[in-house]
């Protein structure tokens, strides 16, 4: 825990535990999904809460599930690559990208999106856009529509879209990404989503701080780490809770660097948490083709999948593990291939730490680099097991 708290009181609401820090310690309570956030935690808190300030009070969630974006762009090596580097490193998950070359040939998504994102082309390129956009778009159910692409095309689509919210194009005339603009429109846009979520909203009257996502809040963190932990570049820090996956990079790691201001990028795995999205990580292990092997290794039998429990949930978490770490290794081409040979630690944080042991961990890296990988590298295992990078992430003295 920092020490630098003093009279500050950090809550993180994630989706299924309460984090409570003050200078004394960190409490953790598992959430009742029967009752209100507020009344929940009020109720599991209230005596530690009421003795602070609204000023000393400080917090971040990823209760809400946080905001959904589809990103549409001209190219996967610029706008496309650039929007979705922000939008991951402002704690937004991306349900989709669509190159603009193959509009007419995108499925059109189902789901609910908080945010569109329309990007392509530095500043003096006109004439991108066309009917095309305009169509997709009607088909689609959004909330908002953001555009950070040329400003010569800006009129024109100012015209077409309603709603549209115009900002300064995230690619510089020397394609460079200029990410400062986007990032607080998302960064806001997620705190007006909280506002206007019921059950989330009422967490304002214990707080008059604005209240950030927790990935967002673990990302700015990544610059001090070295303060609490031995931890040496590269590495990355996994984020392993009851909804999402995260992994938070060195651009080290990286062979295509962007040009930004931040040494750390981060990557969404929405569908590898070990509670809310417990059937759809299940669904991925099943089709991973070296998974029955590794439940071999752990002396179980997929059987596991239908059982529950602290047995189940500590196989889910290492499976977990093996699973992300193949979804950014060269054996699956995503978003971005980390090189993971090149690896020196591996920081784990969030509820994984309070499930399984280091030596467990360390058994899931090891098999993944010798089957995966067909290596014998060894990275350090790094565990946050007192939440220390959150409440470096939190205390606004640091940042």
């Amino acid at each position: 825990m920092s020490k630098s708290i003093n009279n500050k009181l950090l809550i993180d609401v994630g989706s299924t535990y309460f984090k409570v820090c003050t200078v004394h310690g960190v409490q953790q309570h598992f959430r009742d999904f029967n009752k209100d956030i507020f009344d929940d935690l009020t109720y599991k808190c209230g005596d530690i809460i009421h003795n602070y300030h609204k000023d000393d009070v400080h917090v971040c969630s990823s209760a809400n599930g946080g905001l959904s974006t589809l990103i549409i762009g001209i190219t996967n090596s610029f706008s496309l690559k650039y929007a979705t580097n922000i939008a991951f490193n402002s704690g937004i998950n991306i349900i989709d990208t669509v190159l603009y070359k193959e509009i007419e040939q995108t499925s059109i998504p189902s789901d609910l999106i908080d945010v569109v994102i329309v990007v392509g082309g530095i500043d003096s390129v006109s004439s991108i856009f066309d009917k095309k956009l305009f169509d997709y778009l009607e088909k689609i159910n959004y909330s908002n529509i953001v555009y950070v692409g040329s400003e010569k095309e800006a009129p024109y689509l100012k015209e077409n879209i309603e709603n549209l919210v115009t900002l300064p194009n995230i690619i510089t005339n020397k394609l460079h990404v200029e990410e400062e603009n986007l990032k607080e429109y998302l960064t806001n846009l997620y705190q007006a989503d909280i506002m206007g979520k019921e059950d989330i909203k009422h967490l304002y009257d214990i707080t008059s701080n604005q209240i950030y996502s927790t990935p967002y809040i673990v990302n700015k963190t990544l610059p001090l780490i070295d303060s609490k932990f031995k931890v040496a570049n590269p590495y990355i820090l996994i984020d392993i809770g009851g909804a999402t996956t995260d992994i938070h990079y060195s651009k080290d790691l990286v062979d295509e660097n962007m040009v930004t201001e931040n040494e750390y990028d981060r990557l969404v795995f929405k569908k590898l948490g070990v509670y809310k999205s417990k059937e759809s990580l299940i669904f991925a292990a099943k089709n991973n083709e070296f998974v029955y092997e590794l439940l071999a290794h752990l002396k179980v039998t997929e059987n596991i999948f239908d059982e529950s429990g602290e047995k189940a949930t500590r196989i889910l978490m290492q499976l977990a593990i093996f699973l992300v770490l193949c979804k950014v290794s060269t054996y699956r081409k995503a978003y971005v291939n980390l090189k993971l040979n090149a690896l020196n630690s591996l920081v784990f944080t969030g509820g994984i730490t309070k499930v399984l042991k280091q030596e467990e961990i360390e058994d899931i890296v090891s098999f993944f680099y010798k089957k995966i990988l067909n290596s014998a590298h060894n990275p350090t295992i790094v565990m946050d097991n007192n939440y220390d990078i959150w409440t470096l992430g939190m205390n606004p003295e640091k940042n």
